[in-house]
Formats: structure tokens, sequence, C-alpha cells
């Protein structure tokens, strides 16, 4: 059995978002309750989160934006409510990736899974953005870095393409990015002839996939497409935005990925190298479908 972390705290539950709000606290809620009902939550290393600090989100993240952040109440934009205590929970969120690659560093874990919100791949450098504050992946890709881990592969499997993780590693010849996504759907980025830039060119690949698209279109993809990539860019850890709106029982989807489908697709990134992985929660707003995701995600880190 791997050595896998789950890192989860009470604070984000903290975030409040306005009634009706799909990215609200009880994703987590019904997330942890699943776990703890289940044969495998003795079977895991559990963490605390600690708060990432101004220098660490300064790796991806404007002066501007992070201050922005730290005086806002209110809307950042249509989509982000921030409240009271939302700057808190976002800077345990980003934290909480930190404190999984430092505990994958020390060889005290192997795997992790961060529970946490609010989500991050949306946020630019510059600015909130689609429920998301800071860029949770982005900052633990450049922590990594920092300690010694010279090339990361980010795997984004959410409905939404991660605009925001794209754009901050666009020309970056030692981050890649791989994303599937549902096309045209928001935000409007992540075609496939987007891969690069200067240095980076060739270290983004996008599958946009059509509305309906289920498990065979997904698992040609995450079964021969992604070892290849990974095989090639050599990487040295696996971060993962593990969002799981792509299920078909969710209201933002028009992906059809079933529970296999989940099985099948984190199956494939596990075994894709044997190298630390962290995944960390973003989207998902069915909750029944959300819990029985993670559930499965936390499995294949366990077992592959």
């Amino acid at each position: 059995m791997r050595k896998t972390a789950l890192i989860y705290d009470d604070i984000f539950l903290k975030h409040k978002t306005q009634h009706g709000h799909p990215e609200r606290p009880e994703r987590l809620v019904s997330i942890m309750n699943t776990l703890r009902d289940s044969d495998i939550w003795d079977s895991l290393i559990h963490l605390s989160p600690r708060k990432a600090t101004d220098e660490e989100l300064l790796a991806v993240h404007t002066p501007g934006h992070i201050e922005h952040m730290k005086n806002l109440v209110g809307y950042a934009d249509p989509d982000t409510y921030v409240s009271e205590d939302s700057l808190e929970a976002a800077l345990y969120a980003a934290g909480a990736v930190l404190v999984a690659i430092d505990r994958c560093r020390s060889g005290e874990i192997e795997r992790a899974f961060c529970a946490v919100r609010p989500p991050g791949h949306h946020a630019e450098a510059d600015r909130a953005m689609g429920f998301c504050m800071f860029n949770n992946v982005a900052v633990g890709a450049r922590y990594a870095q920092k300690l010694g881990y010279k090339r990361i592969f980010i795997i984004d499997f959410d409905v939404h393409h991660g605009n925001g993780t794209q754009h901050m590693f666009y020309d970056d010849p030692d981050v890649f990015y791989f994303s599937t996504h549902q096309w045209p759907h928001y935000p409007g980025t992540g075609r496939l002839e987007e891969t690069g830039t200067d240095k980076g060119a060739g270290t983004t690949a996008n599958f946009p996939m059509d509305s309906g698209a289920g498990l065979k279109e997904y698992a040609v993809i995450y079964n021969d497409i992604l070892p290849k990539k990974v095989a090639s860019f050599d990487p040295d850890m696996i971060i993962v935005s593990a969002g799981y709106d792509l299920h078909v029982q969710d209201p933002l989807s028009g992906i059809r990925i079933t529970d296999e489908g989940i099985n099948t697709i984190v199956s494939a990134i596990v075994r894709s190298k044997d190298i630390p992985a962290v995944f960390a929660l973003e989207g998902g707003y069915d909750l029944d479908a959300l819990s029985a995701s993670v559930l499965t995600t936390i499995k294949n880190l366990l077992s592959e």
C-alpha cells in the first residue's frame, strides 16, 4: 500500500458563498463524511495544511492581486464571492498543496489528496476568476521546483479548462500542462492549437471534448496519449487539478463520465510514472458524485 496523505482542515468550511452558489461548504462536508465511513480512513496519513506565505504566492501571482484579495469582501468577479474568512481559507488551500509537497520530499508520503476550497485553476496571475482566488496547483508547482523537483507535470481533468494554470506556465519548458475539458465551455480557453510558446512550446497539451463525450473518448487520452507525454517529458512530480464536474451527474457538465470513468482516469494518471503525485480538489458540484469520485481517487492513490 502506498503512503498516501489526506490533507484537510475545517477552515475550508469558513469560505462562504452566496445562497445557491454551487461551490459551497457542503461539498467538503459530504466528501469527509464519505471518507470517514469508508474502509480506507485508517489507511490514510492525516495531515493539516498551513498558510501559504506572500512570498510563496508571489511565485505565480502579482503583488497587486494578493493585496486586492486581502482587502476584498464581496464579488471578485461575477462568479467568485469573497467572504470575511475566504482569504484565510484560500491561504490554507494553497498551503495544503505545499504541505503535501514537503512531505513527499521528506519521504513521509508518496501521494496526497488535498481536500480544499476555494479551488484554484481559474485564478490568473493578476485576478480571481471562476470561484478561484489563488492558483493552488500553480503555487505548488513553483514551490516543488524550489525544493528540487525540477520538472513538473500538471494534469487537469476538470470539465472547465484551467486557464490560469496554462497561462502561468505557457512559456515554461519545465512545467507541462495537460488538460481535458468540455469545449466550447467556460472559460473559453484550451483550444487544441494552444501548445505553449517560446521555450515552452510543446509543453501544453489541450484536449477539448465535445459535450456528450464519455469513457470511450477519455480512455484513449488517458490510457494511450498521457503515458507517452509523461514518458517524453520525464517529470519529477505530478500535480493534479482534480475537478469532478466532468461526472455525468454534475449540473455544470455536458460530459458523460461515470464512476467507472473516474476510476479509469485516476488509475491511468498514477500508473503513468512512479513518482510523487499530489491531487488538489477543483470542481465537482453533485454531492453524491463528488464524494464517490474522491473516494475512488484515494483508493487508487493507495493501491496503484
